[in-house]
């Protein structure tokens, strides 16, 4: 388990625009970042990530958080594997204490079958540079296609040994269950159960990353020649590898793809080794797969621009159509070029300089729709039934596009390339659309929109709880909405002074306290209540009982009383950051995720357009969402009272009839006043 005073380091070092850029690409709006959300599908930018929160979250489908929460959710880690991994980028020394053999046990399988794949690429990696058999046969197959060292190392390429187990049986000594390698694919068992066998034994080795860097798959090239062996052997699907959402390469070319605001799609492993090292870096291989929409989302994380490099093989393009059709429905500007007679990516780039392939691309690159019209366009001559059908296959091609201004200009050029009255492309192209979304694949993607704000005053919508409910027993109280507002006052500004009275000060957190016990009220919402009492426990940390540091402002030095005022508000402000902090980086993921989600709410502009201050209104706020959540406590008491009384006027329970009139009073009374109470204090609507 990793200390404290280390979790803490991470926090502090781990920027939330650098550690989300490396996934997502942003851009600055105002103070804040914003760009297409990575756990949805979106073609409008939703998501935000705020540098002085320190937080991420996206405005349509709530998901965000921290720098830790956003490497758990985008890469299914565990709250310590995005700890470790933050501390790996910013080289921070984990300190922990060792696992207890219960806690080992627990370690999830995911977890466990990373670090196998771990142990087996070192292991490939070692064979390959300090064996004879790795230098003799991986080594120099690598050389002869043209490869260099940095290369060879910048991807972790590797050999496993012709020997039939020599990965089983090493890693079964070192430690590692059987069933594991089994499950990673490393390994594959006879049908007795008696033995098992490396499942790449004799192959140079590709190892495949996720977007974070783990070796989660590998890919196996057998180098000798045999009609009764697979040339390539990849991995199977397991619990951590998807083919259908994982492309070659997109760990290494992720920072070039922001960079250039364009990716390369390839087809194998050697086009974009050979790529990287004419220079060019932003280019990413399906690896012989059909293109599916995981691979393409995965690549408009970064950019909405892709570049796909044909070798001139008639047969090989059209095969690979119905993928890139799948590039246009996603919202992707597609540009196709043809690469000189007999060269592939991989023996083109190596007569190339990154200067020189740059130039050939500018000079040869066409538009998926004009390139597809030409293609085919040649095929149907002056067919009238062959030329109806390739205008049917460009119309459907069209019609998938999601931008109506791309989609228009797309029209209007096939109109001019097939000599087809423009109208009629139009309508043709609206009867498809209408067709597919008539089936359920409707191109036309409708962006989630979070709930408007039904509440009087600037409080967040109550939207949080389906968020933090997912898969955890937090069930919600009639009184959610309410608690929540406290809550949320409290995790923001619970350490700020709002109300003295006889000399004594009191803070958020204590007036609130003091409330809600003056009238014996317990927090209904499990997560909420849990919150508060925490929220006690760890005020004596910040606020010393016998020190009460952030009242001494007799204490502070300053030039002026201006001054002296303006440092005593910083000194606030410090301790509520590091307070809500803790919140936000709680290890429990149901508070950490209600947490995010009400500080992140979005600022409301009043009818005079400025920004409304909260702490200036503090006290007025805090006073309120007290009030409100006893007026609602108060309201369905008599609620319940009056459905009690009607049964027992039914059933002529006198006795009880007169004792519930009784404490209904009571209750009216407290209703009237709680009433007066906020009518006195009518917060404008904003």
């Amino acid at each position: 388990m990793i200390d404290q005073q280390t979790i803490d380091r991470i926090m502090d070092a781990a920027d939330i625009v650098e550690v989300v850029s490396d996934f997502v690409s942003l851009r600055k709006r105002g103070v804040n970042y914003i760009g297409l959300c990575p756990f949805h599908d979106e073609k409008t930018p939703s998501f935000s990530v705020s540098p002085s929160k320190g937080i991420c979250k996206c405005f349509s489908c709530g998901k965000g958080g921290t720098s830790v929460h956003f490497i758990m959710e985008h890469e299914q880690m565990t709250y310590y594997e995005a700890l470790r991994y933050l501390a790996k980028k910013y080289n921070i020394e984990i300190v922990e204490r060792e696992l207890s053999d219960k806690e080992k046990a627990a370690k999830s399988l995911r977890e466990e079958m990373l670090l196998i794949n771990e142990y087996a690429q070192n292991f490939f990696v070692e064979t390959l540079w300090n064996t004879q058999e790795g230098k003799n046969i991986g080594l120099a197959y690598f050389y002869e296609r043209g490869f260099r060292d940095d290369i060879i190392k910048k991807f972790g390429l590797g050999y496993s040994p012709e020997s039939r187990d020599a990965l089983s049986q090493k890693a079964i000594k070192s430690g590692y269950k059987k069933e594991l390698l089994i499950n990673t694919g490393l390994s594959i068992e006879n049908q007795e159960h008696t033995s098992i066998a490396d499942r790449f034994r004799g192959r140079v080795m590709f190892p495949v990353y996720s977007l974070s860097g783990k070796v989660v798959a590998f890919g196996g090239r057998v180098l000798r020649t045999s009609d009764k062996v697979a040339k390539y052997v990849n991995s199977p699907e397991s619990e951590i590898y998807h083919k259908s959402n994982i492309l070659y390469g997109i760990y290494q070319a992720k920072s070039a793809i922001v960079k250039n605001d364009r990716c390369f799609l390839v087809e194998g492993y050697t086009d974009v080794l050979s790529m990287h090292q004419a220079g060019i870096s932003n280019v990413v291989a399906s690896s012989g797969t059909s293109l599916t929409t995981g691979q393409i989302r995965q690549i408009h994380r970064f950019t909405s621009n892709i570049i796909l490099l044909y070798d001139g093989d008639a047969a090989g393009i059209k095969a690979s159509l119905r993928g890139i059709d799948l590039l246009l429905e996603e919202g992707m500007n597609v540009k196709v070029v043809l690469l000189p007679d007999g060269d592939d990516p991989d023996s083109f780039s190596k007569k190339q300089s990154a200067d020189s392939f740059a130039k050939y691309i500018k000079e040869h690159e066409t538009d998926f729709i004009t390139f597809k019209t030409r293609l085919l366009i040649g095929e149907a001559g002056n067919d009238p039934i062959r030329r109806a059908t390739l205008i049917g296959d460009i119309v459907r091609s069209i019609s998938v596009i999601p931008d109506d201004i791309a989609r228009s200009v797309y029209i209007k050029e096939c109109s001019r390339m097939m000599e087809m009255r423009e109208d009629v492309l139009m309508q043709t192209v609206s009867k498809e659309r209408i067709k597919r979304v008539e089936s359920g694949a409707s191109p036309v993607t409708v962006p989630q929109v979070a709930p408007p704000h039904t509440q009087a005053d600037e409080y967040p919508a109550g939207d949080i709880m389906a968020a933090i409910q997912a898969g955890k027993e937090n069930p919600v109280s009639q009184f959610e909405e309410y608690e929540q507002r406290i809550i949320r006052l409290i995790i923001k500004y619970g350490l700020t002074p709002i109300y003295y009275t006889g000399g004594e000060r009191q803070d958020v957190i204590t007036y609130i306290v003091k409330e809600l016990e003056n009238d014996e009220i317990t927090l209904q919402t499990p997560i909420y209540d849990k919150i508060i009492t925490e929220a006690v426990q760890i005020r004596e940390k910040y606020l010393p009982s016998d020190k009460d540091e952030l009242f001494l402002f007799d204490e502070i030095e300053a030039p002026s009383e201006r001054a002296k005022i303006a440092a005593w508000r910083e000194h606030v402000e410090k301790l509520n950051h590091s307070f809500m902090r803790h919140f936000l980086n709680h290890q429990d993921e149901a508070i950490s995720t209600a947490a995010v989600n009400m500080i992140s709410e979005k600022y409301r502009l009043s009818k005079k357009n400025t920004i409304k201050s909260e702490e200036e209104r503090l006290y007025t706020l805090v006073r309120r969402s007290v009030t409100e959540l006893k007026d609602a406590i108060v309201t369905a008491k008599i609620k319940e009272l009056n459905a009690e009384l009607k049964t027992a006027y039914r059933e002529k329970e006198h006795a009880h009839i007169t004792a519930l009139l009784e404490e209904l009073n009571e209750y009216k009374t407290i209703k009237t006043l709680l009433s007066k109470e906020l009518g006195e204090r009518i917060i404008n609507p904003v």
